[in-house]
């Protein structure tokens, strides 16, 4: 508690998660202890069934906080609205150690988001709780919105209350939801300490995202793709942003259907949240399927195929995409000349694709690799390259080998290679677009292949850097992002 104070406005601590013998023995010692704490705690029993350690049963949840003393005045305690309603029917005495002023009503949704919401808000502002709390499951950006429209409505009727969509897909309502007007925002200590699904850790939103600073006219960037677990971007432009001394902040957004983000959250005559966005990275498995979305496509980019940075002009959306540039810009530095060197792409995707283009731009030979030639067809076809089965290839005679899959990722498919040394050897340069981790086993069986090898993080930090002049017309500091880029893909 101690630790998390030197981060955090208020802490939470979840008796739930003691074994019964530490909860009955610190029960007696708990109201003095927290009066050696400059700063608010809440008090936490979380239920089994709205996903903590505590009985389901009302009754003993009870019997604990009637046991517990009166607790100093800087604390909260958050009861479930099932064991709200019955205190609040006990007269004269609720048998809470506090009165309710002080109590934090909440609810928890950790199988998706309910069709009852609004309900379920009027039921936990029908308790005499003072502050309410909604909790509920995203499985997409999109399910965020219903949680910014609670926020205004609470807003407008004089209710305090914290308002959050759980899991990756929600993490957007736990930067920017304290600027919309909830109670607060939840963060963990560190990375092992999450209580929620998507909890950021409190430094970072502090360090990272400046959550402090965020308000209304805060200009909105982000990354929107499937997963985003591993993405190191917000590090990097948020990091821009700061050098900058710009009001911005850059968001990751999990997204599953492009068409219904963009047109329900991004697109100024469709939107359904007013804030002030801006631009956004695309990342896979979207870079193809988002074309269809947007008002006007960059030369490049519709050559490509594949779009990776939205513009929001005046009411339009504007598709660029700067992973070509990005893509051939450290190989023309590692490599030298393109001209007739022999290329062996590995996959077929949005990074594929930006990466033929750029090759053929350089008078270069390539050819594709895949698992499903049947698949790749139509890349290949619009490129006029040969497409072979990834199964088994070996790479003699090819002066370079791009891994451009996801596999290696961190958090992925980490511990996979798309090609073993064996593959590898007579190979002169082996580039992995993979950045994060650094260190990819791909480049560890290059290296043991006897090739030089090059790293995504290059290319991750030039096509952010024509990222952020597209969104802003300035150049960044490049210092920073890569500073930014080298710590993150470190962790």
């Amino acid at each position: 508690m101690k630790r998390a104070a030197e981060a955090a406005d208020m802490i939470e601590l979840r008796l739930d998660c003691l074994e019964k013998s530490e909860l009955d023995s610190i029960v007696r010692l708990l109201p003095e202890h927290l009066k050696q704490f400059g700063v608010p705690v809440i008090l936490t029993l979380r239920s089994v069934d709205q996903g903590g350690g505590a009985p389901a049963q009302y009754q003993a949840r009870q019997r604990f906080w009637a046991s517990v003393k009166k607790i100093p005045d800087n604390c909260l305690i958050d009861l479930e609205l099932d064991l709200a309603q019955e205190l609040a029917t006990d007269k004269p005495d609720s048998g809470l150690p506090t009165d309710w002023s002080a109590v934090i009503c909440s609810h928890h949704d950790f199988a998706g988001l309910p069709a009852n919401l609004e309900t379920i808000y009027e039921c936990l502002a029908a308790t005499p709780a003072r502050i309410l709390k909604i909790a509920v499951q995203a499985d997409d950006a999109t399910d965020c919105l219903p949680i910014f429209r609670l926020l205004d409505r609470a807003q407008n009727e004089g209710r305090e209350l914290i308002a959050i969509a759980m899991g990756q897909a929600g993490i957007a309502t736990r930067i920017l939801g304290p600027s919309r007007g909830s109670y607060l925002t939840y963060a963990s200590w560190n990375d092992e300490s999450a209580t929620a699904p998507g909890q950021l850790i409190a430094k970072d939103l502090r360090d990272i995202y400046r959550i402090g600073e965020i308000d209304q006219q805060t200009q909105i960037f982000g990354l929107i793709g499937r997963p985003l677990v591993h993405s190191i971007s917000p590090q990097i432009h948020n990091a821009a942003f700061r050098a900058a001394g710009m009001d911005a902040v850059y968001v990751p957004f999990e997204v599953g259907d492009t068409d219904q983000f963009l047109r329900r959250m991004v697109r100024p005559d469709s939107r359904e949240l007013s804030w002030n966005r801006h631009g956004l990275s695309v990342t896979a498995p979207h870079k193809a399927a988002v074309i269809r979305s947007l008002d006007w496509i960059g030369p490049a980019a519709k050559e490509i195929g594949a779009v990776n940075t939205i513009v929001v002009h005046g009411r339009e959306l504007h598709g660029y995409n700067t992973d070509a540039l990005a893509f051939i810009s450290p190989l023309r530095g590692k490599f030298g000349s393109l001209k007739e060197a022999r290329c062996a792409i590995i996959g077929a995707g949005g990074g594929a694709r930006a990466a033929l283009w750029a090759l053929r731009n350089e008078a270069a030979q390539a050819e594709l690799f895949v698992r499903d030639p049947t698949r790749a067809r139509s890349t290949a076809e619009q490129f006029g390259v040969d497409c072979h089965l990834l199964t088994n290839a070996r790479f003699e005679g090819f002066d370079i080998v791009v891994n451009a899959t996801p596999l290696g990722t961190r958090g992925l498919q980490q511990d996979e290679t798309p090609a073993m040394a064996e593959q590898l050897r007579s190979v002169r340069l082996a580039y992995d677009l993979v950045y994060n981790p650094l260190e990819t086993r791909f480049l560890r069986e290059a290296r043991a292949a006897g090739c030089e090898t090059l790293s995504g993080i290059e290319m991750l930090l030039a096509q952010a850097i024509e990222q952020f002049k597209l969104w802003t017309g300035c150049t960044p500091d490049v210092k920073v992002m890569r500073a930014a880029a080298l710590q993150a893909s470190k962790k």
